[in-house]
C-alpha cells in the first residue's frame, strides 16, 4: 500500500460509524460493534473495514491489528435484512460492486504491511468466517464455532475468497467439505484441522490475541511485513520464482537498520531495539 495520500481527510479513530477502533503505541484494535445481531455485517461494516485497513497501511502507524467481536460472538456474517434482503432489489451491476467491496475487505486484510490477528469467541458465520481465515493468526476459546453457510442461502461458497484461502489453510478435502455443506466447525475441530493457530481457555481469546499483538508491534515490523507479503505472494508461483523473490527480499532487508541492530545488540549482550526500518 503507497503511502501517499491525496485530497481525502484522515479519519480519527473515534470517528468510524460502523466499528469501535481503538490505537495503542502501535496495536490497533478493530471491533465490530453490534452485539445485538451478533456483530452481523452491514453494508456501511463493509466500506468501513475497506477504508480503515487502507488508512492504516498507509500511514505505516500500526505493527499489528486485533479483529475481534463485541458480545456473545464474533461475526454472524451479513445481515440478513441490511444486506440479503437488500441484494434481492439490486441489479447485476450493484451486486458486483457490493460483492468487489467484500473482496476488497479480504484482501486488504492480506495485503496489509502488518500482522492481523483474529480474536474468535462464540459464532463466526458466513462472512464473519472469512474475515477470520483472511487474518494472519486466529485464536479461539472453545466456544468458538465456524461455519461458512453461503450454500445453505443458495450461493456459492467460494465467496470473498473462501475457495482460495480455505484449501490453502486446512487442505483441499477439508475445505470442500467445510465449503459444501456449510456445516458448522467447533473449537477442537478447528484446531485439528488447522483452522485456528491457538485454542485459549474460555473466555481468554481476546486476552491472547492482544498479548500476541502486543509481542508482534515490538517485534522487527518489516522482516514481519516483507514474511506476510511473501507468504501471500508465493501461493501461486513456482519454486524458482520463489527463490528468486526470497533472495531479492532478504539483500533489501540485510541494508536495513533492524539487521545491523541485531548485531550490535547480539555483540553487546542486550536485546535488539527494533525501529522497523
Amino acid at each position: 500500500m503507497s503511502p501517499f495520500t491525496g485530497s481525502a481527510p484522515h479519519t480519527e479513530a473515534a470517528s468510524w460509524r460502523h466499528l469501535k477502533v481503538t490505537l495503542d503505541d502501535g496495536v490497533a484494535t478493530v471491533t465490530l460493534a453490534r452485539p445485538a445481531k451478533l456483530n452481523a455485517l452491514t453494508f456501511g461494516a463493509y466500506a468501513d473495514l475497506r477504508d480503515l485497513l487502507a488508512q492504516l497501511s498507509r500511514e505505516r502507524a500500526v505493527r499489528a491489528l486485533v479483529l475481534a467481536g463485541e458480545g456473545r460472538g464474533f461475526c454472524s456474517g451479513g445481515d440478513v435484512d441490511d444486506i440479503i434482503g437488500a441484494t434481492l432489489a439490486m441489479d447485476t451491476a450493484r451486486l458486483l460492486d457490493f460483492n468487489r467491496m467484500t473482496g476488497q475487505v479480504v484482501r486488504a486484510l492480506r495485503e496489509a504491511p502488518f500482522p492481523v490477528v483474529a480474536a474468535v469467541h462464540g459464532v463466526a458465520a458466513g462472512a464473519g468466517a472469512v474475515l477470520a481465515l483472511a487474518a494472519d493468526f486466529r485464536i479461539a476459546d472453545p466456544s468458538a464455532r465456524f461455519a461458512f453457510l453461503f450454500t445453505r442461502v443458495g450461493l456459492s461458497g467460494g465467496d470473498m475468497g473462501a475457495a482460495y484461502l480455505l484449501p490453502r489453510v486446512v487442505g483441499l478435502g477439508h475445505a470442500t467439505r467445510l465449503l459444501m455443506l456449510g456445516e458448522p466447525v467447533r473449537a477442537a475441530e478447528a484446531e485439528r484441522i488447522g483452522l485456528i493457530s491457538e485454542l485459549t481457555d474460555e473466555g481468554a481469546a481476546d486476552t491472547r490475541a492482544a498479548e500476541l499483538a502486543r509481542h508482534l508491534a515490538n517485534g522487527p515490523a518489516l522482516a514481519h511485513a516483507q514474511t506476510k507479503a511473501l507468504l501471500t505472494a508465493e501461493l501461486d508461483m513456482p519454486l524458482a520464482a520463489s527463490v528468486e523473490l526470497d533472495a531479492s527480499t532478504q539483500a533489501l532487508l540485510m541494508n536495513g537498520e533492524d539487521y545491523a541492530e541485531f548485531h550490535a545488540a547480539f555483540t553487546e549482550k542486550r536485546a535488539p531495539k527494533w525501529q522497523g526500518r
